[in-house]
């Protein structure tokens, strides 16, 4: 059983980014951008692939939403790397909104350790979007060059999705995976008080 929910074609996918996130990470720190841009193109398309995998196989689990949550930050990781070692003349003059996205994101987790002691793994329906933006945006950096509309759509939406994650640990007891949003936190506790009448 445990097998069955651990070795299932999504998870192997997120085994792949962690696995390879010392490899890319090498890349970065040794200057070799070609092939830092190539692993993490594939390391961000397979994010992307897992999560569809997971919900057309309805084979998503909870093990897999943590795994999942995990190789996102080390890909966070990767990606502010990159930018620090490769792009950081790009994002000069727009350091304010970077540093406060950076900021946030780190705070949504730090929070999370604080109090329940694990690392978040929502997958809100707003961060899955913006997931998919970001991964978008990054792609563009390291391959077309800084588009900076594209930029400012990414720290909005992603200041935004960190905003909802940080009211939703404040609003529930304990760290729960797969999470859909607020709306639908506020619908289960509705649903609680009337049961409770």
């Amino acid at each position: 059983m445990i097998n069955k929910e651990i070795f299932t074609i999504p998870n192997l996918i997120t085994l792949y980014r962690l696995l390879v996130f010392p490899l890319i990470l090498y890349f970065a720190i040794a200057g070799k951008e070609a092939l830092f841009t190539i692993f993490l193109v594939i390391s961000l398309l397979s994010d992307a692939l897992d999560g569809f995998i997971a919900r057309l196989l309805k084979s998503e689990t909870e093990i897999g939403a943590r795994l999942d949550s995990f190789a996102d930050n080390l890909n966070y990781l990767l990606v502010f790397t990159g930018i620090f070692v490769f792009k950081l003349e790009d994002f000069i003059p727009h350091k304010v909104s970077l540093l406060i996205f950076i900021g946030i994101l780190m705070f949504t987790v730090i929070l999370s350790l604080i109090k329940f002691g694990k690392f978040p793994s929502f997958h809100l329906y707003i961060t899955k979007v913006g997931g998919y933006v970001q991964g978008a945006f990054f792609i563009c950096l390291f391959t077309i060059g800084f588009i900076e509309p594209f930029y400012y759509l990414v720290i909005i939406w992603g200041i935004l999705g960190a905003v909802e994650h940080i009211i939703i640990q404040m609003m529930i007891p304990e760290m729960r995976s797969n999470v859909k949003g607020l709306y639908w936190i506020f619908k289960e506790k509705k649903a609680v008080r009337n049961k409770s009448l």
